[in-house]
Order: structure tokens, then sequence, then C-alpha cells
């Protein structure tokens, strides 16, 4: 019988509440479930209907889980992937924040959910992943699922930076910095930047730099086979690396960061009714003509 990790993000308000909805459904449904042990730290008062209830780290919750759960937003669940980066759990999201892109489903359609799960109409998809390092500080190991990103950080004027794929020299600019993103990154920070939008599928890692002082320097799609190094300089002590939006790192400049493809993936869950293109029409409105919408709200 397939086991269901669920994993909460507990800053989110009443998201106990959200928790007790899908515990009862799982539990009509004959699935069984795991709860993190983090729902202790939101309002969860051990509530007498769920005395059963399982509460595990997160270690143990993904090494006994078949799917996980992942409750909150996009970054709740970029944080989640991050977390099952080991054992590669596969993993799915409830959307309980603004966008969510990534996650699938939100609180309305749980049902959905749930029935897609008991009859195994899903399909587990794989997604690149980007691995990095610095090579003046091995101590730091970077990975990241939608993007790293290279910036001045506190530094209020621009940097340089020298990008050069599979040591073949790409070009130098300045600019506030760059974005690293896999296909699946290539409709978070990269997209607001000019990025191209990316189908999963695509096995292809996007640069986007953000605000270079040229009109020539314009986004560039690598096989991502290729190994990427970017050498950042700066008049100021350090230069901000960041992965997912989540983890920072501070650099002393002048530094340089080597990226590639990592071995490992992450496993993203998907039901067979839902595509890829629909999300993106229906999450970012993409390819939707606006002035159609218009002229039938007039009519």
């Amino acid at each position: 019988m397939m086991t269901i990790g669920i994993v909460p993000n507990t800053s989110k308000p009443n998201i106990w509440k959200i928790v007790k909805i899908l515990v009862q459904k799982l539990e009509n449904a004959g699935l069984n479930f795991l709860i993190s042990e983090s729902i202790m730290d939101s309002e969860y008062t051990g509530d007498q209907k769920l005395n059963g209830a399982v509460l595990l780290d997160h270690d143990e919750l993904f090494e006994q889980s078949d799917v996980v759960i992942s409750i909150g937003g996009d970054g709740t669940m970029l944080n989640t992937a991050f977390e099952t980066r080991k054992t590669e759990t596969p993993l799915i999201g409830i959307n309980y924040g603004k966008l969510g892109f990534l996650a699938e489903f939100d609180i309305n359609n749980i049902d959905s959910l749930v029935n897609s799960l008991k009859k195994g109409n899903f399909i587990v998809e794989e997604r690149m992943v980007l691995e990095g390092f610095c090579r003046e500080d091995l101590d730091e190991d970077l990975y990241a699922i939608n993007d790293i990103v290279i910036d001045r950080g506190r530094w209020p004027k621009m940097i340089e930076m020298e990008v050069r794929a599979d040591d073949e020299y790409v070009s130098t600019f300045s600019a506030d910095g760059i974005i690293i993103a896999t296909p699946t990154g290539s409709t978070g920070y990269s997209l607001s930047t000019g990025g191209p939008i990316v189908n999963p599928k695509a096995d292809v890692i996007t640069l986007s730099p953000i605000s270079p002082h040229t009109l020539t320097m314009r986004p560039l799609v690598l096989a991502s086979s290729q190994k990427i190094c970017i050498t950042a300089r700066s008049l100021h002590t350090t230069i901000q690396v960041i992965c997912d939006g989540q983890r920072v790192n501070y650099f002393k400049p002048p530094t340089t960061i080597e990226i590639y493809k990592s071995k490992r993936h992450i496993k993203l869950v998907h039901t067979k009714n839902n595509n890829y293109f629909e999300i993106l029409r229906n999450k970012l409105f993409w390819g939707l003509d606006i002035r159609a919408n218009k002229k039938s709200d007039e009519v």
C-alpha cells in the first residue's frame, strides 16, 4: 500500500486545518500517511482525531514515503525538493501560497489529488538539477532546482563577469548579476529578466544577465553537458551567490563559480490530466490574447 509523506509549511496561517482535511481524505481512501514532526511548530495541539498519526523527522519521512506532499507555495516545494535530494522521493505540491506554478494542486481540489494517488493516475517526471562550487572556497557546495544567481549583493554598483563554457571564452560584461537556470527555473526569476521559457523536457541550461549595461547582451542557451565557469569581479568585499532564492553564500572577489548539471534529479508527480502548456496558460496566462478577453467583456 502506498505511503504518503506530508510536509507542511508551518509558517502559513491555519496550515493545520489543511493538514487535517488532507489526512481525513487519505484515511477515507485507505492510504497510509506520515506527517513531518515540524507540524508541532504550528497550531497543532494533539488533535484527538489523529491519535494514530506518525510524526517523523524529514530524513525518516523521506525514506519511508513513496510520495511526499508539500503544502505551501513554490518556495516550500523547492525547499522540500532540496531536502529530498538524497532519497529522490517523488514530490507533489498543494499550493497554499500565491502563484503555485510548481504546486499542481490547491486546497480546493484535494479530492482530485487523493483520487489520483489512490488510482495511480499520475506520472513521475524527472527534472534537472544544478550543482556547483566556488574555486576559491571548496567548503560550500551549490545545489539548485530552479536557478543559481550570481549578483552584486549589497554593492550599489554593477559587477563584472567573465563567462566561459567548457573552458571556451564566451563574453565579459558588466551587470547586476546573472541567472543560471534549469528548464524548471526558466519560468521563475529568469523569466522576469527576459529569459526564455524552456520546456522541462529540454536538456539545456539558460544564462540570463540581470540588467546588463549593453544592448547586445542577451540570454544564452547551452547544452546541459557543458560546464559553466563564471568569474565575478567587484570593488565590494563580497559576491553574492543564491540557490533557488533560499540559500545564500558570500564569496570574496574575484571569484570563479563552476556550475554543471547534477547526476541527481528531483522527481515531480503530475496527474495524467494536466500538461505543461496548460499550466503555462492557466498560471502565467502565456499565449493568451488579453484583447480578446477585453472585447468579450465589452459585449
